[in-house]
């Protein structure tokens, strides 16, 4: 028997999880290197984030496998490959308009971003006509001239574009088009890819807030967030201004409830991003917020003293609201 090596399923499941560590290790990329082009600030991808979150001494990090028995290991790849499914976009055009300007008509299409890979029950539209796709065509070759050599756009059509014929060839090109840029790692990441879907109605809705227009201000930043969240699942911070834009327009419509639950879910991105220009402001909003409706405010109070008692602290006399009403300002 003392020739006979004994390998438990432990063992086994180790000796796979190393193997995935590594796999998975070679193969990250740092978004933050991606996202360095486009200006996007305290970019952090949610896999180095979880990592981070983890730490050493996680019961989920691999020096602690070898303790668990049998059935929590199988527990824990079942967690394991839950959490780790995928999760990809479609991009449906399930109807157009035809819309006019002084010179000309003109048609608009409609597009819904849909997640897969988990119920996805915020399901947001936009509307986009042909020289938006085609802008966003031109930006990207800027930076992405090799990357899209293989990408398709339908060409322009100046004569019989109104026809239902040609719309319905359009919706399908217009979806293969979307599709193939959303397999493209950097341009997916990208900020004109995010802006084509977003700066629109992000422009209207800042317009809205700096108007005193909350209600309209409330719906366009709803809209935003719930596509921003879907286009930057790489880099969360990116949609911190927005949630924040949405935190100062239910407050300042005494939905205070919303504005909490709102501020807590931004706050709790940029816990790893304690520097980030919005986390001071948003920190003294959320305790004014939980005082007024009686939620824990003291161990919010705590953790701005602690920034406070940093040093060079930037934007510490900017409130909230003043960030935001300066967004988006040329």
């Amino acid at each position: 028997m003392c020739g006979i090596n004994l390998i438990t399923p432990q063992d086994k499941a180790w000796k796979m999880m190393k193997t995935e560590a590594v796999t998975e290790n070679s193969g990250k990329i740092n978004c933050s290197t991606e996202y360095e082009q486009t200006s996007v600030e305290h970019c952090s991808s949610t896999e180095e984030s979880s990592e981070r979150a983890q730490g050493p001494g996680s019961i989920s990090s691999p020096c602690h496998h070898y303790l668990m028995t049998t059935k929590e290991l199988q527990l824990y790849w079942s967690k394991e490959k839950h959490e780790r499914k995928p999760v990809k976009l479609l991009f449906e055009i399930p109807s157009t308009r035809i819309a006019e300007d002084f010179l000309s008509k003109f048609v608009v299409y409609k597009i819904i971003i849909v997640s897969t890979g988990s119920f996805d029950e915020n399901k947001v539209f936009i509307e986009r006509r042909y020289s938006d796709f085609e802008k966003l065509h031109r930006n990207l070759l800027k930076y992405f001239k090799e990357e899209m050599e293989d990408v398709l756009f339908p060409k322009k059509i100046l004569m019989g574009n109104l026809t239902e014929e040609l719309i319905r060839k359009r919706i399908l090109a217009l979806k293969d088009y979307l599709a193939e840029l959303y397999t493209i790692s950097c341009v997916r990441k990208s900020k004109k890819f995010m802006e084509f879907f977003t700066k629109p109605e992000e422009e209207e809705g800042y317009s809205c807030l700096r108007g005193g227009e909350y209600g309209r201000a409330t719906e366009l930043f709803h809209q935003v967030v719930c596509l921003k969240e879907r286009l930057t699942l790489h880099c969360p911070a990116v949609v911190v201004p927005s949630m924040c834009a949405l935190v100062v327009c239910h407050k300042d419509m005494d939905n205070l409830d919303k504005a909490y639950e709102v501020g807590m879910k931004a706050l709790t991105i940029l816990e790893k991003h304690t520097v980030h220009r919005y986390y001071v402001p948003l920190l003294d909003t959320l305790i004014s917020l939980a005082y007024k409706i009686g939620k824990d405010f003291m161990s919010l109070r705590e953790r701005l003293e602690k920034e406070e008692r940093k040093v060079n602290i930037e934007h510490m006399s900017v409130s909230l609201k003043e960030l935001a009403v300066q967004e988006c300002i040329e």
